[in-house]
């Protein structure tokens, strides 16, 4: 299926109310005593985990699935899975909607995200994403070679990685057309009879009467403005993370035919109206 998606204009930010600014005030130390807290035990554990057990990593990720499961209970919105979680060796690709990803993919699955290298250097964020082990690839062609080592050493490490073919977030309405390029790793010798990838689906549904769109984030949104609003809403709304069926790499020719599959279960998991 061939969506062509034109990108929506950014909604203007509603104010926030003196009750609003309140509940950022609650909901925003907790959830940092949370994340940031959680980030100096799992950096702690971890000057041990490195030294013993080299790629693998035992302990840190339950430290993550912890704060990240929690991180929902402090925002109040209600967090809903469905299917299995794959065992086997191999990667998860998702949908695409918003920063709340990060906390949404890793609540209840152990999973290491590949991510573009600039997020490396941002502030906050890519702190946690260094310490939670994140892939950080470069989209120079002259690192290919280095990048599908790494790929290989944690995918035959068993680490799950995770990454989002669509290139780009949305507004949670659509599923984009898969880029098939980081499939290409799974077909090499070393991995393509190896490996699996898993289909996942994430749907946000907006508080009652907000904007259908209200956890997309997406564009040239500002980070900042776009937590605030999530943190001031008086009442949350839902994520839903639909697990389906892995498939084997080596039962398709390549990865186009790969990318086409797995993006088809994903929009299949979305609502009807989101579909098309």
């Amino acid at each position: 299926m061939n969506i062509m998606w034109e990108m929506p204009p950014e909604p203007a930010p509603d104010p926030i109310s003196p009750l609003g600014w309140i509940r950022v005030a609650l909901r925003g130390s907790v959830l940092a005593l949370l994340v940031f807290g959680g980030l100096l035990i799992l950096l702690l554990v971890r000057l041990v985990e490195r030294p013993v057990f080299g790629l693998q990593r035992p302990i840190t990720p339950h430290i993550t699935q912890f704060v990240c499961r929690n991180a929902f209970r402090i925002l109040g919105m209600r967090f809903l899975t469905h299917g299995q979680r794959m065992e086997l060796r191999g990667a998860v690709v998702a949908n695409h909607s918003s920063w709340l990803d990060i906390f949404t993919l890793n609540a209840r699955k152990r999973i290491y995200f590949v991510s573009k290298s600039e997020v490396a250097g941002w502030p906050g964020i890519g702190w946690l994403a260094r310490a939670t082990g994140t892939v950080f690839i470069n989209r120079n062609r002259n690192e290919a070679k280095v990048q599908q080592k790494v790929f290989e050493d944690r995918l035959l490490a068993g680490h799950k990685l995770l990454f989002f073919p669509e290139g780009t977030s949305t507004d949670g309405m659509v599923v984009l057309p898969f880029k098939s390029t980081l499939f290409q790793a799974f077909f090499s010798d070393h991995l393509r009879h190896e490996m699996h990838i898993q289909p996942v689906t994430v749907v946000y549904r907006a508080p009652e009467g907000a904007d259908e769109r209200f956890y997309g984030w997406w564009g040239e949104m500002d980070f900042g403005s776009h937590l605030l609003k999530v943190l001031a809403a008086p009442k949350q709304g839902s994520v839903e993370v639909i697990y389906h069926e892995p498939v084997r790499v080596d039962d398709f020719p390549n990865r186009k035919t790969l990318a086409v599959h797995v993006e088809q279960v994903v929009r299949s998991g979305m609502p009807p109206e989101r579909r098309d």
